[in-house]
């Protein structure tokens, strides 16, 4: 009953905050436990973030395929600091996602204020949720940051 009601807040919140992914994702998970399919749950769980990023791949890739990327395009990757900026990022990103996981295999629990400060930064600051992987990452980035400045936590 105790994650009805927080799924129910976060409906409320989703509503006040025009977040209507917040507000879907809760409302399906609501009723999935509702018309009890819980069973269901840890597939939503385990598979739900890769679908979500094939998906979220896929709406990237589709100017390739309708076309509009050309080759002097994908060359201009290369050959400007855009693109080069791009690549790094694209590095420094998957880098960090790697990171990311390393820290939640070491101290799983930080997944709820993982997922406490996605829900903030999508209703707050109209953030978009890509995965807790990259919150993760950057968590443990400002860990190594505060743990140089500070000392050990």
């Amino acid at each position: 009953m105790n994650g009805d009601l927080i799924l129910l807040a976060l409906i409320i919140i989703g509503l006040i905050g025009r977040s209507p992914i917040i507000t879907t994702a809760a409302c399906v998970l609501l009723v999935v436990k509702l018309i009890h399919l819980e069973r269901y749950l840890p597939t939503i769980e385990r598979r739900g973030l890769e679908l979500g990023l094939l998906f979220l791949t896929m709406g990237v890739l589709v100017p390739f395929a309708n076309d509009r990327i050309t080759y002097k395009d994908i060359l201009s990757v290369f050959t400007s600091w855009p693109g080069i900026l791009a690549l790094v990022g694209g590095a420094i990103a998957t880098y960090m996602n790697g990171k990311g996981l390393d820290l939640l295999k070491v101290d799983p629990q930080l997944i709820v204020g993982l997922v406490i400060g996605s829900i903030f930064g999508i209703i707050f600051l109209r953030g978009i949720p890509v995965g807790p992987l990259m919150a993760a990452g950057i968590t443990a980035l400002l860990l190594k940051i505060v743990t140089f400045v500070f000392g050990k936590l």
